[in-house]
């Protein structure tokens, strides 16, 4: 038609089609209703009025309408004598005579309740069965639809259906097992081809073959129970790997009343209709896989009966792997929240494999937030799971908030790798080569830079304030609590962004812990390493002498494991550089003294990589106190005499003591050891024949921990003698 023709009637949307086709239904079951009641009533009125006629004609004698006196029998034969006989047949006078003999509606007894002509002909016998008898007509085998939701195209409303499989028990039971292998085979090499023929094609133009997608989740409802279970798998991981691929860089949000009803150009319509089936493909791809996990919770076993109870935990452990995938690939777009209540929830799972896969999941997304809104939506959940489960929850949830990126010098390396990059120019350059529009411009971005660090320090202040508040309750009600270490862990390493005014009661608090003798080692160390990190940072201005906190960490030190299970040397050493390194100005010369001893004699039975660290850190303390080096004469410094078992490192008299250990430790198998025991007793110079690498001499103690561990060994150290020189080489390198 012209632009002056008759205009095509514009056709309803799916979901107006949708919600149209309710109502229509809704209406229609409520006048069948309707009738079948007033059909009801209506039959029920008629058989109360035949049986109060029938009641009354029972009562009553039968009266005739008129009395005649002559008899019946005189009636017929008046009947016949008055009919034209002369003019009819035999036949059809014998006919006659036989309907006069029948009663009629004016001579028959109105008492009886058969009807008037009751008696058949034996004719119509046969013929009465044969019609009641069910018809058997040849029929071809047809197989069971399943309508599903119609798909709307240019021209209207297409409707869909598949083919409803049968079971195939019994064909599969005649199988033998190879053949049965060989059909499962064939089978599941279909589905796979249909699968990446879907995906490519997706993957190929996602604008145009979007409606795919539909397609693709389809077959998450496989019910062919050879492949039902490889292929729901293959399709979950599939179209997380789709979507992984076609999602924008952006949230999609849904068009306004007013955006709809204005005109746009065809590319722009094209670009909404994929946003909008991308979002409710993705929620409908999100809600099966919710449904599935929910199953295995459940055990719940669909009708179908496809997949077995037995392979919905394989199910569920794909669906749970598919979620954590997206909630760290996809951190941005829509239903995050939602993805990150599930995974929190299973954080907890009684199930190892489960719990470790969500855990690793938030802590890469934890990890790698540089917005710090992700990182915010995730600490509250957790936050309401530990409340909801009274703190019985397992410690590696909370293990997971070590990964916050809330260090100060993180959000400025965030803020800078957010801005953009701005080459630097003087007064001069600016005014000779920009524009005032330029200048204009660049301010902007400026103030554009401002707002995203303004908002990102905010985020990060929320959550902190989350974070202190799930370790401040389990410090106040759930002391005994296997969550102990991991809130001390927490706070130690935020302890230098907790506010002033916390500071005294948490101290306080730590060193009850301390002193209440119910902790283990490691626990113990934690709360002295949140101790001195509160006092490192802004407690400096606080006047406390946390004396009794050195005492047990020296009292600590000798009761620690020596075996290759030592965790613990970490911590200690951490505390080390925090206690004696960076608080130099406030530790006594006696003080550190004691622990340089102490540490050589702890370094006799550990293994060697604990017995590398321990040697760095007594060099890192020969160097941080120049007058230590007295321990490495024989001669003794004032009066009275050492003695290791008492637990004051203030009154032990370390003065007159020297470090004999590290001609011990000169003899050691390990090439290393033996390298760092003759630097010591060589006063541990930094230049010259006893000096070490400049590679080793830059690390830090806990890391060559690290790099030393046993767990990385490969090799069964001898009892005695030097090791061979392949050995030597392996472990150097």
């Amino acid at each position: 038609n012209g632009p002056f023709g008759k205009q095509k009637k514009k056709k309803p949307s799916f979901r107006k089609l949708l919600k149209t086709s309710n109502v229509k239904l809704e209406n229609k079951l409520k006048n069948r209703q309707f009738k079948q009641q007033s059909t009801a009533k209506k039959q029920r009125k008629e058989q109360r009025k035949l049986r109060q006629a029938i009641s009354d004609v029972s009562q009553k004698a039968p009266k005739p309408l008129e009395h005649y006196k002559t008899k019946p029998d005189e009636e017929d034969e008046e009947f016949l004598e008055s009919l034209p006989t002369d003019m009819m047949e035999e036949d059809d006078l014998e006919e006659i005579r036989a309907m006069a003999q029948k009663a009629s509606f004016i001579t028959r007894d109105l008492s009886s309740s058969a009807p008037v002509h009751a008696k058949k002909r034996k004719s119509d016998q046969p013929l009465e069965k044969y019609e009641k008898m069910p018809r058997k007509m040849q029929q071809s085998d047809e197989k069971e639809l399943i309508h599903l939701l119609p798909i709307k195209d240019k021209s209207g409303l297409i409707p869909q259906s598949m083919e409803k499989p049968g079971e195939q028990t019994e064909s599969l039971l005649n199988l033998n097992p190879e053949e049965q292998l060989k059909l499962r085979s064939q089978k599941l090499m279909e589905k796979k081809l249909r699968i990446a023929a879907l995906g490519s094609a997706i993957l190929a133009d996602p604008t145009c073959n979007i409606k795919k997608l539909k397609e693709l989740r389809a077959m998450l409802m496989e019910t062919d129970s050879c492949v039902a279970v490889t292929v729901r798998k293959l399709v979950m991981v599939s179209l997380m790997e789709i979507f992984k691929d076609i999602v924008p860089s952006y949230r999609i949000r849904p068009l306004t009343e007013a955006e709809k009803a204005v005109k746009v150009k065809k590319e722009t319509k094209q670009l909404r209709e994929f946003e909008e089936g991308l979002v409710s493909q993705y929620k409908f791809y999100l809600e099966n896989l919710e449904q599935t996990i929910r199953d295995w919770k459940q055990k719940k076993q669909k009708g179908s009966q496809a997949v077995s109870l037995s392979c919905y935990k394989g199910l569920a452990e794909v669906a749970i792997r598919c979620m954590c995938e997206l909630l760290v690939a996809l951190p941005h777009f829509n239903f995050h929240n939602n993805i990150t209540v599930v995974v929190v929830s299973f954080m907890n799972e009684p199930v190892k494999k489960v719990s470790e896969m969500c855990c690793e999941a938030v802590r890469k997304l934890l990890k790698q937030d540089k917005l710090g809104q992700a990182s915010l939506a995730t600490v509250r959940v957790i936050s309401g799971l530990v409340k909801s489960r009274n703190y019985k929850i397992k410690p590696a949830v909370l293990d997971t908030l070590l990964s916050l990126r809330i260090k100060e010098v993180e959000v400025k390396k965030d803020s800078e790798d957010l801005a953009p990059k701005q080459k630097f120019m003087n007064f001069k350059e600016k005014k000779k080569n920009l524009s005032r529009m330029q200048r204009k411009v660049m301010k902007e971005g400026k103030k554009e830079m401002r707002l995203e660090v303004v908002s990102l320090k905010s985020s990060n202040t929320e959550t902190l304030n989350i974070v202190f508040l799930i370790y401040f309750r389990i410090l106040k009600k759930a002391q005994k609590s296997v969550l102990l270490p991991s809130v001390l862990e927490g706070l130690a390493k935020f302890a230098h962004l907790i506010n002033l005014e916390f500071f005294d009661d948490l101290l306080s608090v730590l060193h009850s812990l301390v002193m209440s003798g119910d902790l283990s080692h490691k626990e113990s160390l934690h709360c002295i390493l949140t101790a001195f990190h509160i006092l490192s940072g802004q407690g400096d201005v606080l006047n406390i002498d946390p004396l009794k906190f050195y005492t047990h960490l020296y009292k600590t030190l000798l009761v620690l494991h020596a075996g290759a299970s030592n965790t613990d040397m970490t911590i200690v050493l951490k505390c080390l550089d925090v206690m004696l390194t960076k608080r130099r100005k406030q530790v006594t010369l006696h003080r550190a003294l004691a622990f340089l001893k102490r540490l050589a004699t702890l370094a006799l039975h550990v293994m060697p990589d604990s017995c590398v660290g321990i040697l760095a850190a007594n060099r890192t303390l020969i160097h941080t106190f120049p007058k230590c080096d007295i321990l490495l004469d024989n001669d003794m410094q004032g009066s009275g005499v050492y003695l290791p078992e008492l637990d004051e490192p203030e009154y032990c008299n370390p003065q007159n003591t020297c470090l004999w250990e590290l001609h011990t430790l000169k003899r050691h198998y390990h090439p290393m050891v033996k390298k760092y025991a003759s630097h010591l007793l060589a006063g541990a110079p930094s230049e010259g024949s006893g000096a070490l690498s400049i590679d080793l001499s830059r690390r830090a103690p806990s890391q060559l921990f690290e790099d030393y561990s046993v767990k990385d060994m490969t090799f069964n150290p001898p009892v005695m003698g030097p090791p061979s020189k392949k050995k030597v080489t392996s472990l150097q390198s």
